[in-house]
């Protein structure tokens, strides 16, 4: 009876009866141990949920996404309850254990967020269609596992620019239910910036009638010239209550929200609505393009007093114990001319605006610590001298997160390099438009917050990272998703799991059956997982061309003379050997099926392809993936974007390059590209110097005139070697975006006729 029994069962389930055979593990992001068993267990329709005292809200999550009823653990508690949330006082906040066997799922943790992450872990057991809002309740069959697990890093946020572009509650809730599917544990919520203030105000309202809508929007890129505006008036704000909302929302997910007032700087919206508390004699509009303003509150007892009435009024709706002042990209051309700025400084002993700046902060700091909390800013906050009083949000690059906790201060990691979702996320022309930049999705995923140089007390400031979705070019939730995932999901592994999983061929496979959960949660990701990357086999001793992509045993076909590859061209299975002008074309196959998009790429040979290149200084990390063999591959850099692998990027630096052709060579010029698009800080350097053996080096004035600067010096020598010499830009004028910072320089291939 027995046998017919365990027959009857395992032939119900191969019919695709009410429990089905679990699906594949796909645990994202990856947990410290996982021990997958060869049974399953069946969830049944009507399955209790118990917990502790102090788990409650743990047990009514996973109810929510479960589908099943909840009891508190008492003497009466059914034998048979499927899922026991237990606490165990020997882990840590956000550890956990969760053992799925015969008698049901326990799951362990020392306080309720470890539990809140356990949650999230078992909703990746439950099949996918429980993520729909409507998902029948049925029974469910888990496989046995057994994780243990907790987090690399204690800050894990995501950031959302909701002043640029304004999206509704039902969007965050979203938004914060993925961060808490991906155990993401901090929202950072921009609420203010020069093109809109997006939270009510009763003691100053006329920070919503007027500075939380803008006239018009730019149309296009903010370097198109002529600039086109839509013509449509556009704002909004959140209601106390929708703040209420959100902040339960997320703390119900384990998810703390800090709100972010962007002060000094960057305050067009308060001061159209409030100019008096800027310095005076300016009428400023709310933004209706993007960039750098220099519009910035005067500090002044004017000002503070407002800014104390205004914290006092929003601080009751946050429970974090952080507020984000801003504190980036301000302008500081009205504090030089303004009269009171003048003599305050001369009162306080300030030597110059920065220090000016660190006044200010050092106040609001003041102010808030009177009010229970601490304040976070971006790293120019450490410009003018350091405040003890501050987290630093290290963006661009390390160096400010290094300083920080070389100091003994806190520090959170978001460099551009690995961290801002605003990039273009794939080199193809075709992909949506973005502020500029390249994150790829592997860099995202090599992404460690803490910095080369730190000693273990050192390293110990560093909270963890953070990624940022910045919103001028984003204007629908749709928008928003395709720029965040799957980036998003790789920066969930990088800081929970950390070094232990740095497998990017692994993830990808993971995430490839992941994209099956994010369909049922309607996400509009990005999918470049097929998407063939091409580069130069660095280590080849002929120039040879390297095909790939994200996921392993893929069948990329290809051809080399400008036809489009069919399924019976070519399988890629060594680097191509370039020897002359070629066009690459390749595409993905799974059987007679293409499944990635056409690939190609145009090579065209000069004197100088593939001869070797020594470069002082390096490129900047953020800006330097093709490496010295981008200036000699024949390649040329995308006309529209700074950041792809073919553009090196150097900060503020003069840069000397050397290119060895390896024999004396009958030399008549050399060419190249200059990227200059002021809005983002790069320049067109002042000059560049061409040198052959032997003689005087020729020199070139440039024109900061168009984005692309094309320039040819003229050489006309017999020479094995060639010595370039660029003079940068230098630093910002005030008055422009970046000012008072060093320019970037962006160069392209080193043509060689």
């Amino acid at each position: 009876m027995k046998s017919f029994l365990n027959f009857l069962f395992w032939f119900s389930l191969l019919c695709g009866c009410d429990s089905p055979r679990p699906g594949p593990t796909v645990i994202i992001p990856a947990a410290t141990e996982t021990i997958v068993g060869q049974d399953f267990f069946t969830f049944e329709k009507e399955a209790l949920i118990v917990y502790d005292d102090g788990l409650k809200e743990a047990g009514l999550l996973l109810s929510l996404y479960s589908n099943r009823p909840t009891a508190t653990k008492n003497n009466l508690t059914p034998l048979d309850a499927a899922v026991d949330f237990s606490i165990d006082n020997t882990l840590s906040e956000e550890q956990y254990n969760l053992n799925i066997n015969q008698t049901g799922v326990s799951i362990t943790s020392g306080t309720l967020k470890g539990a809140l992450r356990a949650v999230q872990t078992f909703r990746l057991l439950m099949p996918e269609e429980f993520e729909t809002p409507q998902s029948e309740k049925k029974a469910v069959a888990l496989p046995y596992v057994s994780i243990s697990d907790g987090p690399a890093f204690g800050y894990r946020g995501m950031h959302l620019d909701v002043s640029r572009h304004f999206f509704p509650v039902e969007f965050v809730k979203k938004y914060i239910d993925l961060m808490a599917l991906l155990k993401f544990n901090v929202f950072h919520w921009h609420l203010t910036d020069d093109q809109g203030w997006r939270i009510e105000i009763d003691g100053f309202p006329k920070l919503n009638s007027i500075g939380s809508f803008r006239n018009e929007t730019l149309i296009g890129h903010y370097n198109d010239t002529p600039a086109k505006y839509d013509g449509t008036a556009y704002g909004g704000y959140y209601s106390k209550d929708d703040i209420r909302e959100v902040v339960e929302f997320a703390r119900a997910r384990g998810i703390e929200v800090i709100p972010e007032i962007d002060i000094p700087g960057h305050s067009s919206a308060i001061l159209a609505a409030y100019p008096e508390f800027g310095c005076k004699d300016h009428a400023d509009k709310v933004a209706t393009t993007w960039g750098i303003f220099d519009a910035i509150l005067c500090p002044k007892p004017e000002t503070f007093a407002f800014l104390d009435a205004v914290f006092e009024e929003i601080l009751p709706l946050f429970t974090s114990p952080y507020v984000h002042i801003g504190g980036d990209e301000a302008v500081k051309s009205r504090w030089q001319q303004c009269p009171n700025c003048q003599a305050l400084m001369q009162r306080k002993g300030l030597k110059n605006e920065y220090e000016l700046q660190v006044y200010f902060v050092q106040k609001v700091a003041e102010m808030l610590a009177n009010k229970g909390k601490s304040i976070i800013g971006w790293d120019e906050i450490l410009e003018g001298g350091l405040s003890d009083k501050a987290t630093i949000m290290s963006w661009r690059g390390v160096e400010g997160g290094v300083a920080a906790a070389k100091s003994g201060m806190d520090a959170i990691m978001t460099p551009t390099s690995h961290c801002y979702f605003d990039y273009y996320q794939s080199e193809k022309e075709n992909e949506p438009l973005a502020i500029g930049g390249f994150l790829p999705l592997e860099k995202v995923y090599e992404f460690n917050p803490i910095p080369e140089g730190l000693d273990e007390k050192e390293s110990a400031h560093i909270l963890g990272g953070q990624g940022n979705v910045w919103t001028e070019y984003l204007d629908s939730p749709q928008a928003v998703e395709y720029m965040a995932f799957p980036r998003m999901i790789a920066l969930a592994e990088a800081l929970w799991s950390g070094s232990k999983h740095k497998d990017f061929k692994n993830f990808a496979g993971r995430l490839e059956r992941f994209k099956k959960r994010l369909d049922a949660l309607d996400v509009n990701y990005a999918n470049h997982l097929y998407e063939i990357k091409g580069a130069f086999d660095q280590s080849a001793s002929v120039p040879s061309y390297t095909l790939s992509t994200s996921l392993e045993g893929q069948c990329i076909r290809f051809t080399t003379d400008g036809s489009n590859p069919t399924a019976h061209s070519t399988e890629y299975k060594k680097p191509i050997p370039i020897s002359q002008n070629t066009i690459i074309k390749a595409v993905v196959f799974q059987g007679n099926t293409p499944v990635s998009g056409l690939f190609e790429q145009k090579i065209l040979t000069h004197l100088g392809f593939g001869k070797t290149v020594v470069i002082s200084p390096n490129p900047h990390s953020s800006y330097s993936s093709g490496g010295a063999k981008a200036l000699t591959n024949g390649i040329d850099g995308s006309s529209k974007r700074f950041g792809d692998s073919e553009w090196l990027g150097f900060w503020g630096d003069d840069i000397s390059i050397t290119v060895d052709l390896g024999e004396e060579t009958n030399v008549t010029s050399l060419s190249t590209r200059f990227f200059n698009s002021n809005g983002q800080w790069i320049y067109a350097p002042k000059s560049i110097s061409v040198q052959a053996d032997g003689q005087k080096p020729v020199v070139l004035t440039i024109k900061n005139e168009n984005t692309l600067v094309s320039v040819q010096v003229p050489v006309h020598a017999v020479t094995r070697f060639l010595k370039i010499e660029v003079v940068g830009f230098g630093k910002i004028p005030d008055h422009l975006q970046g000012g008072g910072h060093p320019a970037w320089t962006f160069i392209d291939e080193l043509k060689i006729e």
